[in-house]
């Protein structure tokens, strides 16, 4: 009767249907979709590399952005997206200069900005005050990264000079270019040598000096004198070593290149700093400006220009903006004026 029950109730499992939870057909129905994505993917490899004409395969060429069998030349694709460096590079030196990436060098630091530096704020990644205890030792390691970055005397000496320089230009507003320029004057007067019984001052001062000269935005001696440590007789006088030593290449200034400079600090107008470039054009094509001061030509051309264009501009104004006497402006003035009006008679009479 025992056996009977079972067989029976046996034979029952045996026809009902099976039944699955819910979970269990969710799980199965995940790992069919994964499966068919898998084959999808698989397929969609097999024909980027594979040719659908002769099942060769298949190479990409960067320099005219199209996929080509290498077996029976079919383009398979074309026009694609260039994502390499839009510059070229014949050696390993010349990619390091045009590579973008990372932090961009410069010549105005000492280790051409290649190393970092521990930030003065005493706080955490989450913005909290640090303890007592946790500000001391990080002085100290702001003191010991300090050091380890300057390792010799040659890189404080240059790392003094830089700060110097940058500390200058910030004064006389002088762009980027040219501290780029007046670092880089410093540094080949440290490599020759020409440093000793010279102060770091008056190196610095000199180069940045050379470099606004042969980027074409000259200061005047006075104006250089100061915001410099040094006085102006050490300043020339080292100037004149450095351009001799170094060779550079420095032109005499142009007085046309301290007009704007002038005019914007007398908020002259527009026609006024027109009118000065022309007076100091003609004063050039007749050699009036040789062996003259360039910023007291480029003084007198402004009042000389204030006056044909009825500027309220004094002597004393113009005088103060380009830190020059009144003598020199009168007596430069006249000139200037005097040698318009024959230029115009010349052309007229021609």
């Amino acid at each position: 009767m025992t056996t009977q029950r079972f067989d029976t109730r046996r034979s029952r499992a045996d026809e009902s249907p099976t039944r699955t939870r819910p979970g269990t057909r969710a799980r199965a129905n995940e790992a069919d979709e994964a499966d068919e994505a898998d084959e999808r993917e698989h397929e969609h490899d097999e024909s980027v590399t594979t040719c659908p004409e002769c099942s060769g395969h298949l190479a990409v060429d960067e320099e005219r952005g199209e996929t080509v069998c290498e077996d029976c030349g079919l383009v398979v694709s074309e026009d694609e997206v260039d994502r390499g460096p839009e510059w070229r590079a014949f050696d390993a030196s010349e990619k390091d200069e045009k590579s973008r990436v990372g932090a961009p060098t410069t010549k105005m630091m000492h280790d051409d900005g290649l190393s970092t530096t521990i930030g003065w704020q005493n706080k955490d990644a989450y913005g909290n005050s640090l303890s007592a205890q946790k500000r001391k030792q990080m002085q100290r390691l702001r003191t010991w990264d300090e050091r380890f970055r300057t390792r010799d005397s040659q890189e404080r000496n240059l790392k003094q000079a830089l700060g110097e320089i940058d500390r200058m230009a910030s004064a006389l507003g002088l762009p980027k270019n040219v501290r780029e320029t007046a670092s880089v004057v410093y540094r080949r007067a440290l490599e020759d040598g020409l440093l000793p019984g010279r102060s770091i001052e008056g190196v610095a001062t000199a180069s940045l000096h050379a470099a606004a000269r042969q980027a074409g935005s000259p200061r005047t001696v006075d104006e250089v004198t100061r915001v410099s440590r040094v006085d102006e007789q050490e300043f020339t006088r080292t100037y004149r070593y450095i351009v001799r030593e170094l060779s550079l290449e420095v032109q005499p200034a142009d007085p046309a290149s301290y007009l704007p400079r002038f005019a914007s600090d007398l908020d002259a107008p527009d026609a006024v700093e027109r009118r000065a470039r022309e007076l100091v054009e003609t004063a050039k094509r007749e050699a009036v400006h040789s062996g003259k001061s360039p910023v007291g030509i480029a003084a007198a051309a402004i009042y000389a220009a204030g006056l044909l264009e009825d500027a309220d501009l004094t002597q004393r104004e113009v005088g103060d903006a380009a830190d020059v006497s009144e003598v020199t402006i009168r007596d430069r003035y006249r000139e200037l004026l005097r040698t318009a009006q024959n230029a115009q008679q010349g052309q007229a009479a021609d």
